[in-house]
């Protein structure tokens, strides 16, 4: 799948600078067969910014940091390993990643692509959670959909 450029380079000065990574993460996994979510929920009390299952039924947690204090602030990321095959942090070219684990993976990216700059070690979910998570992937998923083409439903 090829994707276009966009149309305004202004494309949507509403977007936090998180959301703007998470935005070129997602393109560039589209590229290497990933359906990503943004703000996706695993269980109550968690919410990872990227999640992206692979054609292989592989899942991915990505992420995203846009400053030192942001990443400083976030005490929560170690929670989101039993999440995930592989764990991943997003940040644009400026970043210190100096700061970032050794243990995880890392991506640099912008608004319209990223790459992959260090693979993070896989650690493979259990087949029972791996299926548990897979369909609450689909239903949110298909949730999302629906609410873009019905605006009465709730956005979730």
């Amino acid at each position: 799948m090829t994707l276009e450029p966009d149309p305004d380079p202004l494309f949507a000065p509403d977007l936090k600078p998180g959301q703007v990574l998470a935005r070129g993460v997602c393109r560039h996994l589209l590229g290497h067969d990933f359906a990503c979510i943004e703000e996706f929920t695993p269980e109550r009390g968690k919410r990872v910014d990227v999640m992206a299952l692979g054609p292989k039924g592989e899942i991915w947690v990505i992420e995203c940091k846009s400053s030192r204090a942001d990443f400083t602030s976030d005490g929560k990321w170690a929670g989101y390993l039993d999440w995930c095959d592989r764990y991943f942090w997003a940040v644009d070219a400026a970043f210190p990643t100096e700061l970032l684990p050794d243990h995880t993976g890392l991506i640099v990216a912008d608004a319209y692509d990223a790459e992959i700059l260090r693979m993070a070690p896989e650690t493979r979910l259990a087949p029972a959670r791996r299926t548990a998570l897979i369909r609450r992937f689909a239903r949110h998923a298909a949730l999302r959909l629906q609410a873009l083409r019905d605006p009465a439903i709730r956005r979730i």
